[in-house]
């Protein structure tokens, strides 16, 4: 099967699904960063913490009068999905941080349309990363690989903008990685 990487950022307010809302969801193919998808989402509680709103910038008000309702936005998002990858294609979550973010969908896909498109997996880019160069997990973070690989550009804590810089962190790194590979097999076919 064909497998369609697919980045994905939320913005939320609060650190678990939960007690806290999902707010935003931006995603866009890694491929094709343009092939984007946006959705702000009503709160499905009151409850937030004020760093999370002071990251994102929204509002519970702004969101309760012009989100989406959860299951409507969620349904948008899996129609973005599958016309974004057409069967017998896979979508394959990829985040900064992917733990965070995959988190939330997945709870509000589950709860809201009874099934992830996803499924139960995704690949973090943070963990790519350090497999790929060794280190620690400090140096995962963006202050160490944005001057790498985003010309030292900070995410902008719009869900569909910081996805779009995730696929390009992710291209980015995944063509350090292919090079390495060439390299290191081209080292070793003249040892």
């Amino acid at each position: 099967m064909r497998e369609v990487l697919i980045s994905v950022d939320v913005e939320t307010a609060g650190p678990n699904p939960s007690a806290y809302s999902m707010l935003s969801i931006g995603a866009c193919l890694v491929v094709d960063p343009e092939q984007n998808f946006y959705v702000e989402l009503k709160p499905v509680n009151d409850a937030m913490t004020t760093e999370a709103l002071s990251i994102s910038g929204l509002t519970l008000e702004h969101l309760e009068e012009n989100g989406e309702p959860p299951e409507a936005g969620m349904k948008k998002f899996d129609e973005w999905i599958a016309e974004a990858v057409p069967s017998p294609g896979v979508p394959v979550f990829v985040g900064f941080n992917a733990s965070f973010d995959w988190m939330f969908v997945c709870d509000y896909f589950e709860r809201f349309l009874g099934r992830n498109p996803f499924g139960h997996s995704a690949i973090d880019i943070k963990s790519f990363y350090l497999g790929m160069a060794g280190g620690s997990w400090a140096e995962t973070s963006l202050r160490f690989l944005s001057p790498r690989y985003l010309d030292g550009r900070p995410l902008s804590h719009n869900a569909l903008g910081d996805a779009q810089d995730q696929a390009a962190l992710f291209a980015a790194i995944a063509e350090d990685a292919a090079a390495r590979r060439v390299l290191s097999t081209t080292k070793e076919g003249t040892s």
